[in-house]
Order: C-alpha cells, then sequence, then structure tokens
C-alpha cells in the first residue's frame, strides 16, 4: 500500500505544471505563405517562428487569413516573444511541426499559462500554392 502512494505522488509531482497550468483560450490559424517569411523577406524555418510570425502578422499587421481567428494572449508582444518556449513545454507531434514548415496547414492552438498544444487540422503542401 506504501507502494501505491508513493507512485501515486510521484505521478502528481510529475505532471504539476499540466494539473497547474490556466487554461487561456483556442484559436484556428491558417499558415499562409506570408506566415511562412519574416518583415524583412526571411524564410523562417522553425514552427514555432511561423506561428509566432502568423500571430504578429494578426495583431500587428492586420495580415490575416480566413480561417484565422482572434486570440487574448498574443496580442502582447512580450507573449509573442515568449511563443517559442511555451511550444517546447507543449504538446505538437513531430508530424506537425513538419506540416507547419513544409505547408500551409490550418491549426488549432490551445494556449495555457505555461505551455502551447499544437494540432493540425488540415495541411496543404507550401509548393502548392507558390
Amino acid at each position: 500500500m506504501k507502494k501505491f502512494w508513493l507512485v501515486l505522488i510521484i505521478g502528481i509531482l510529475l505532471n504539476t505544471s499540466y494539473i497547474s497550468a490556466r487554461f487561456i483560450a483556442t484559436y484556428y490559424a491558417k499558415l499562409g505563405v506570408m506566415d511562412h517569411f519574416n518583415s524583412r523577406g526571411k524564410r523562417l524555418t522553425s514552427a514555432a517562428a511561423i506561428i509566432r510570425q502568423d500571430r504578429y502578422n494578426f495583431h500587428v499587421r492586420g495580415i490575416r487569413d480566413p480561417q484565422d481567428t482572434w486570440d487574448p494572449f498574443f496580442d502582447s508582444k512580450r507573449n509573442r516573444a515568449i511563443l517559442e518556449s511555451l511550444l517546447r513545454r507543449g504538446n505538437a507531434t513531430w508530424s506537425a511541426l513538419n506540416a507547419i514548415v513544409s505547408g500551409t496547414p490550418i491549426i488549432k492552438v490551445n494556449i495555457y499559462s505555461d505551455h502551447i498544444n499544437v494540432k493540425v487540422i488540415r495541411n496543404r503542401p507550401l509548393s502548392t500554392i507558390e
């Protein structure tokens, strides 16, 4: 019985960040061609950078795809700056990250106080629209 309680406590401690994380919002975004390039025209090569550019384009530049929805978190420059670390602590499959870099998918992002989870809803190869 002691072993059961010890395992249970260790399990709870290991999952504390997800348990204590506060849900903030969900948004959807199409990561279009414009989101794959920074403001200077340089091609972005990481999923996090592309997602961050999408939120910059949406909130600051007013560049929006029809599938893009508003979020209350990434309108802040400070919050966009920590997007990469939020994604590292969150959940996204390798195939989702690859689809973001190599295509123009529609994604669903769940934002929590200490991480984000990213899921690809629909994917299109980048080469089909260039």
